[in-house]
């Protein structure tokens, strides 16, 4: 019988990954990865994301050889590579059919569409399957028929249309007979432009996913929604990192909580319906990037927004990228993100939006820094989340609406915990002084003044979203 191959990408598990229980079900399996370094790079991938990647792929490697799967691996500068790389794969090796689970932003379904092209017009199969998200992209339409743009009608419609089939985990295939063929080393990374964060914060694997979804669920996953504010306090599942690579599947986040609220996912416990609404999000904006392509083109979702006149102000966005902005929340969560490749969620909020409203720069500066840090860099929920704080995006932050980050510090950091951990040189202070420190710091301590007034920089980003011309 002939091998079946099975390009695998951000899916990087051998259980409940549809495209492998596919391809297993009709024969000998190989298993292919194409790494596209320049690509990822030019997409704004940074270090931290390249070598979480890379120590999955080795975490599913040594998986894959448990079944007989030999993994093999084929480097390509560009997408456009892929048909004609997997392609000769696959006449090298006498495969009449490949598996892959597709992805939704632009330049990647292009890639995937020109796959299937290549191979039928070559007589071979290509199936792309669905797998990152419950319902394909289309499957989902408001009353007019149209995608969804605004988030509580499409979970709303989510929860209403889902069902046990949809949600099935698929098992991980039996061992399958030994092949001829051995797999391919994983090739170490180039040199990148940064230094990777320590691997032990993030343990790349399935093994390391399941692991941490049993202790959230087991023993914050109740307290979610009371406790996922409080950067202090480890109330966030931290999972993110491993469905962006699909260590994990939302799928396996769903049953399991199911398991634990009786069956339900929109009734029961308060905190774990809350977090089914954050898994529910990441797929909407996998709908949104497919439905609303521009948004993959550095596009704002609401057009009008498009003539902002941001500023140009390298002084504050370098203070801002190294955590020196004078508001300890937004320097803390900075320095956070840079020295562990995760921000807090509410601090991304706190964060982005002090670019975009105080400082009044635009957000795809932002966005493009996040996701040059980002172990969890995904796009759809890296510009989803960029695009709400500047008020551009899908169900996005009313233009009015400036976090005041002494506010937001106050409330959700009341003890200064975080800012204490994070700004060691405040940490000396009293609690409730390390929101906003006084003109007179002590002698010795290395803290810049606020580069911003709040009230004088709201008033501005008022001004300029009020000269916007009218939305359609």
């Amino acid at each position: 019988m002939s091998p079946t191959l099975i390009w695998l990408r951000s899916d990087l598990r051998i259980h409940d990954n549809t495209a492998l229980a596919a391809a297993a079900r009709r024969g000998p399996v190989i298993g292919v990865f194409l790494r596209c370094v320049p690509q990822w790079q030019a997409h704004g991938h940074g270090a931290n994301k390249l070598d979480f990647l890379r120590r999955g792929v080795v975490a599913l490697s040594e998986s894959l050889a448990g079944l007989n799967i030999p993994l093999l691996h084929r480097d390509i500068e560009r997408f456009d590579e892929a048909p004609a790389t997997l392609l000769a794969l696959a006449q090298e090796l006498g495969a009449e059919s490949l598996h892959f689970n597709r992805e939704y932003p632009l330049d990647e379904a292009r890639r995937d569409a020109a796959v299937i092209e290549a191979f039928e017009a070559a007589g071979l199969q290509a199936h792309g399957h669905r797998d990152a998200v419950a319902f394909t992209p289309g499957e989902l339409l408001t009353g007019k028929g149209d995608m969804y743009g605004v988030f509580t009608p499409f979970a709303r419609a989510w929860h209403k249309a889902v069902s046990a089939e949809r949600l099935a985990l698929h098992d991980a295939p039996e061992p399958q007979d030994t092949l001829p063929i051995e797999a391919d080393p994983v090739p170490a990374l180039p040199e990148l432009e940064n230094t990777p964060v320590d691997a032990r914060l993030w343990p790349a694997g399935e093994d390391p996913a399941a692991d941490r979804l049993e202790r959230f669920l087991r023993f914050r996953g109740r307290h979610y929604d009371d406790q996922r504010d409080f950067p202090g306090i480890r109330g966030t599942s931290e999972l993110s990192p491993y469905l962006a690579l699909g260590m994990l599947s939302h799928r396996q986040c769903l049953q399991a909580v199911m398991a634990e609220n009786d069956g339900a996912l929109s009734d029961g416990d308060a905190g774990l319906n809350a977090w089914v609404g954050e898994l529910i999000w990441r797929e909407f904006y996998q709908h949104i990037a497919a439905g609303f392509p521009r948004v993959c083109r550095h596009r704002a979702f609401q057009r009008h927004t498009e003539a902002l006149a941001w500023r140009d102000d390298e002084a504050g966005f370098r203070a801002w990228c190294e955590g020196r902005t004078g508001y300890p929340i937004v320097d803390a969560a900075m320095r956070q993100l840079v020295a562990t490749g995760w921000m807090h969620n509410r601090l991304r909020m706190v964060t982005a939006m002090f670019l975009a409203k105080h400082l009044l720069i635009d957000w795809r500066r932002g966005e493009a820094f996040f996701l040059r840090h980002l172990v969890d860099g995904e796009f759809g929920a890296n510009n989803g989340g960029w695009q709400w704080a500047a008020s551009t995006g899908t169900d996005a932050a009313p233009y009015f609406r400036i976090f005041n980050p002494t506010t937001q510090s106050q409330r959700f950091d009341p003890e200064g915990r975080f800012l204490a951990e994070w700004l060691p040189e405040l940490a000396e202070l009293a609690p409730k002084a390390r929101h906003a420190p006084s003109d007179d710091l002590p002698s010795g301590v290395d803290y810049p003044a606020p580069i911003v007034d709040h009230k004088a920089a709201r008033a501005r980003a008022l001004d300029a979203f009020k000269r916007l011309p009218p939305s359609s």
